[in-house]
């Protein structure tokens, strides 16, 4: 094992970000010089996008314990919930958003089959896709080029896997121009006999290179990731993967029948920071070593270094440890599925992980010096001195012209639906997706069972810029109040929390008060957060984005059918169920009308939001509501409109009478105040619904019925449904073309 000069292995830890403090921490836990390989390995791992250094005391704030948890977050590659009968949900979102800033549909593509193996390395089968994505402003033709890259790249490889994209978000402003983000989830099922580690175990055991060869791509994917985007980025496009979801598919179907076999004993996919990751972590949880032999791992590249094999992140890889003497029953598997699959080296007594080639020691180091024992940083955190000085004075926003407004917010892209989108997905892949994109919160069945899951994901930048502790609090609210809507009970979630520079204190304060916020959320439901992904350094020349934390949750429905948001039968009341106030700051409105992004954000009682979702839900498992859709973005009218077109079948008016609440008519119409839900329910049901809903704590107001052709908004304005209908589906399509 040959050492470096210590200019030359300076050059190579500047380069993956390791700081002098953490490199005289390498130097000390080898007691030598590292080689050229060990710098690398210990600079990916020691990357904020593995290691969370800067984020791991925080996310203690967290809750990960409840009932259903069967794996908790940060034990494996993914949460796993139990959902009775011996089956368990298995689901986690990831980021993938620097690779899709230079590189869009392979960034994209790639974000999708990383997180497609966190899942069936778990033994569970992928079900179903979401993603949530973030755009800067869609006027700008680079933003377009990106959109249409990363939604042809997701499309491109969830399709050909057979996984639906079932659902997901798409949000549009100017912070995340230079930076857009993109955010994955997967969510699989499987029995729990069949839920299977990441852990190295058993002295002697096989440790087996399955999957693609290894190439240069993907070079440096977690160092890059870890790293603001700069005008030269476009540098970095050897650090973007390449993407082969038909290898994929075999990978899928293969891992899966040899986990059934029982000859498995860790399975972990080669990810960000590839081999290094999969060995050290998988040798770590077990607390064992392992010694591998880099003159076997196959490549197809000629002349590649320890060095680069070991920090390769080309796609499509596994690492399998199979026990002792069943190698012929796993290569048997291999071979009916067409993969490739080499022992490269096996289990050995703790604690060291030994990488050789050709007989040479290139690299000698403690498992967990890369992994539980990598530095954890109390980052400085400052309120910014301007926090609260953003707030708008209603006196200073004039009441405009309330059916202009409408129509302009309807037809806004955040706001707009995603036919355009969606329309490329497969979404009814496996014959299981019960409520469709646009239709509602997104619900897939499971199959040969009662239940239902459903799934969404949620999150607003612009509460989070302007007020992060309420914003991060929200996010938690409306992704389990869309989870409500649909008559399914909220059980647990998987975050992906999108932020600048931790090294910038107000940047990390942003992200300590999210985190506070979304935590006191999650107690307060009694939701566990399974686990997630922390993405940082999220900023361009433009400066960092918007503080967006993202909330992926899933819950359980079983015995009843989903409820959707669209409105059902002429005559059917129409209910707005919680309190409406004076709120229109941060909202939509305020961006698209007045082009102003400015507080307060709305007020959040998580008491009041509790009690919603209690009554609610007792109302939808007695057959009393027919639809339910949460208020967000463009407040009521958008809610109303929303709920008369988004049925494809039968788009039907509404009649809203006259509102009688002591506010101003943009609040009414297009405020966002929280815990509000839309419902309809047979017309003779209204007063007892009413009465009910009040005595049990919730404020409900009857608003109209539903019928006609025309959205009747109080004397206030009206539109054709047909024109509503146009405005909503079609501007999306306008803008992109095609």
């Amino acid at each position: 094992m040959t050492t470096m000069t210590l200019k030359k292995v300076s050059e190579i830890a500047r380069h993956h970000g390791v700081t002098d403090e953490e490199y005289q921490k390498i130097v000390a836990t080898l007691g030598r010089t590292p080689t050229v390989t060990e710098i690398g390995m210990y600079g990916v791992m020691y990357s904020e996008h593995c290691s969370y250094k800067s984020s791991r005391p925080v996310l203690r704030l967290f809750p990960t314990e409840g009932p259903r948890v069967l794996i908790r977050a940060g034990e494996e590659n993914a949460g796993a919930l139990d959902i009775g009968d011996g089956l368990a949900v298995v689901f986690k979102i990831e980021s993938h958003n620097h690779p899709s800033a230079v590189e869009p549909f392979q960034g994209a593509a790639t974000g999708v089959g990383g997180i497609l193996r966190d899942i069936f390395t778990m033994g569970a089968r992928p079900i179903a896709l979401l993603n949530s994505l973030r755009f800067g402003l869609l006027s700008k033709p680079h933003v377009q080029r990106l959109l249409k890259g990363v939604v042809s790249g997701i499309s491109f490889y969830g399709n050909c896997m057979g996984v639906p994209t079932i659902g997901g978000e798409i949000a549009f402003d100017e912070s995340y121009e230079g930076n857009p983000l993109v955010n994955v989830l997967c969510v699989g099922i499987v029995r729990h006999k069949g839920l299977v580690k990441g852990s190295a175990k058993g002295v002697g055991n096989p440790v087996v290179y399955l999957g693609a060869a290894t190439g240069r791509d993907g070079l440096g994917g977690a160092s890059f990731a870890s790293r603001e985007l700069t005008e030269g980025s476009e540098s970095d496009r050897p650090a973007v993967q390449i993407a082969d979801p038909f290898l994929e598919k075999l990978l899928l179907e293969a891992c899966l029948e040899l986990i059934q076999t029982g000859v498995v004993v860790g399975i972990q996919d080669m990810g960000a920071a590839g081999l290094t990751c999969a060995t050290c972590e998988t040798a770590s949880r077990g607390g064992m070593g392992m010694d591998v032999d880099l003159a076997k791992v196959p490549r197809r590249v000629e002349g590649m270094t320890p060095y680069e094999v070991m920090l390769s992140e080309s796609q499509e890889r596994m690492l399998v440890i199979i026990q002792k003497g069943e190698e012929k029953k796993a290569e048997a598997i291999f071979k009916k599925w067409d993969l490739h699959a080499v022992k490269i080296g096996e289990v050995t007594r703790g604690p060291l992980l030994r990488i050789y080639e050709n007989g040479s020691l290139e690299a000698e180091m403690p498992a967990s010096s890369l992994t539980t024992e990598a530095p954890i940083y109390e980052r400085p955190a400052r309120r910014p001195d301007n926090f609260g000085k953003k707030n708008l004075s209603l006196e200073d926003i004039p009441v405009p012209d309330l059916a202009k407004s409408f129509k302009a917010l309807l037809g806004s892209p955040t706001i707009a639906n995603k036919r355009w989108v969606y329309e490329q997905y497969d979404h009814m892949v496996r014959t299981d997706t019960v409520v469709l994109p646009g239709e509602g919160t997104p619900v897939i069945r499971v199959k040969g069972t009662k239940k239902y899951l459903a799934v969404t994901t949620d999150g607003n930048g612009t509460y989070a810029a302007l007020d992060p502790y309420r914003g991060g609090m929200i996010a938690v609210c409306e992704a389990a109040r869309n989870i409500v809507v649909s008559g399914a009970e909220p059980i647990g979630l998987s975050d992906c929390l999108n932020f600048g520079s931790p090294e910038d204190p107000e940047v990390f304060w942003q992200f300590k008060e999210c985190v506070r916020g979304m935590a006191e959320a999650c107690r307060a439901f009694g939701i566990p957060v399974t686990g997630g992904n922390v993405s940082f350094y999220n900023e361009s020349p433009r400066g960092a984005i918007d503080p967006t934390p993202v909330v992926a949750m899933v819950g359980l429905l079983e015995g009843f059918s989903p409820v959707t948001g669209s409105f059902k039968k002429e005559g059917d009341a129409v209910i707005l169920l919680g309190e409406t106030r004076e709120e229109i700051g941060a909202s939509e409105y305020l961006k698209v009308v007045h082009h102003r992004k400015l507080g307060p954000v709305p007020a959040i009682d998580l008491t009041q939001e509790k009690v919603l979702h209690r009554i609610l839900l007792s109302e939808i498992r007695k057959g009393r509501v027919k639809s339910a859709h949460d208020l967000s973005e463009g407040g009521l009218a958008v809610a109303l409109a929303e709920c008369c077109v988004m049925n494809p079948r039968a788009p039907i008016g509404v009649r809203i009478r006259k509102i009688d609440f002591p506010l101003r008519s943009d609040a009414i119409w297009f405020g966002e105040s929280q815990s509000r839900i839309l419902i309809s329910v047979d017309g003779k049901e209204k007063e007892n619904f009413c009465r009910y809903a009040k005595e049990a704590g919730v404020p409900a107001t009857a608003l109209g019925e539903v019928g006609g052709n025309t959205i009747q908004f109080g004397k206030a304005f009206s539109i054709s449904v047909q024109e509503a209908e146009s405005i909503w589906k079609e501007s999306l399509r306008g803008i992109l073309g095609g």
